[in-house]
């Protein structure tokens, strides 16, 4: 466990679970970067359900307390779930066509036959009118990267945002996205978790990230307020601020608070930072914010609905749009969608081996 340790961010660390794993023996997947498990025959726990059974007295089945799909959609244990053991291996080659082989040296390449100036017209009418319905962000992904292809980490766990690998232009990339069909694409404490651990792989070891935005906050739970929303929001905002690697930011439709802050935003040294034209960027929605300026003048008008649609429309026009934030340096292009690809494989070609200076130092103290 302890050479597990010190080969952390020095090379990827792949664990395949094909069977039972119990007691300390879980450490060393958990240590790894990638887990992967089969389905209906690998188990993973500390304690097994015969202690269970007796301290607790409740009874549980293998499956129940460790299974693949336990871990894979409710613990984020397991980054991956094969039917089979083929299928695992099959999996792994996949994952690691993706990797360097150390934190020295540069994913691979490959080249897919992909124009990297092709326009995606239908970007042009992906976003509904309506900026409260929802549309699939992972169709957005596969129109921009290379031949729709993406490789998707933890896919059953924390569903309101996407982590994948995927290339543009043959270089690999790693996404991180807002799901806008999973709970409006709000951010809570799992998501945060998920995002974080992804975007520090992809800094272990060269792999530029890219981050596509469309979130109107945090999930409002006395829950999550109570659990660990704020601990766990906090690593992701530290994971974007320590990474290193290129970061591009794409702003889709609302980014709003403190959500959008952690998101790979312009104050967290984000190398590009673009925006479609519906992009709304806000510290608060225009709803909150004229709920709360304009709250007298919604107590005297005659109809207040009304007079509360007039000024959501006007807000949204005047301070919470692209061209707002654009003008006061929190942007630095707004695109049209569909040369999204083209400019992201521009800004990628523009960062292209680039290097940053750090303070020196032994580690951050990142929020545990």
């Amino acid at each position: 466990m302890f050479r597990h340790s010190l080969a952390s961010g020095l090379i990827p660390q792949i664990a395949m679970v094909m069977g039972p794993c119990a007691g300390s023996g879980v450490y060393a997947p958990m240590l790894s970067d990638f887990v992967f498990m089969v389905k209906d025959k690998s188990f993973m726990f500390m304690v097994g359900p015969d202690v269970i059974k007796a301290v607790q007295n409740e009874i549980v089945s293998f499956e129940e307390l460790g299974g693949a799909n336990v871990h894979a959609s409710r613990s984020g244990s397991a980054h991956f779930v094969a039917e089979d053991d083929l299928d695992c291996i099959k999996q792994v080659k996949k994952l690691m066509s993706f990797l360097p082989s150390n934190n020295l040296e540069q994913p691979p390449k490959k080249q897919m036959g992909d124009d990297p100036e092709r326009r995606e017209d239908s970007l042009d009418t992906i976003i509904p009118e309506d900026p409260m319905k929802p549309y699939d962000m992972k169709e957005v992904i596969r129109k921009v990267v290379d031949k729709g292809e993406i490789f998707e980490v933890q896919e059953q766990f924390a569903r309101n945002i996407i982590t994948a690998f995927a290339r543009m232009n043959g270089g690999p990339i790693g996404i991180v996205a807002n799901q806008p069909m999973a709970l409006a694409g709000t951010l809570d404490a799992s998501s945060s978790l998920k995002a974080a651990r992804f975007v520090r792989f992809c800094d272990s070891f060269n792999i530029p990230v890219v981050t596509l935005v469309d979130v109107p906050g945090y999930m409002p739970s006395v829950e999550q307020e109570n659990g660990s929303l704020l601990r766990d929001s906090t690593k992701l905002l530290y994971a974007y601020a320590e990474a290193s690697v290129p970061k591009i930011t794409l702003v889709t439709r609302k980014a709003i608070g403190g959500a959008y802050c952690v998101m790979g935003s312009k104050a967290l040294r984000s190398d590009a930072n673009l925006a479609w034209p519906t992009a709304e960027i806000a510290i608060v929605g225009p709803e909150g914010a004229i709920n709360i300026v304009f709250k007298q003048d919604l107590i005297m008008a005659d109809d207040p609905q009304e007079k509360r649609d007039v000024l959501i429309s006007e807000y949204r026009k005047l301070y919470a749009s692209a061209f707002f934030s654009a003008e006061r340096g929190y942007l630095d292009d707004i695109i049209e969608p569909n040369n999204t690809r083209m400019r992201i494989i521009e800004a990628l070609e523009m960062l292209d081996r680039k290097r940053e200076a750090r303070p020196a130092k032994k580690h951050g103290n990142m929020p545990l």
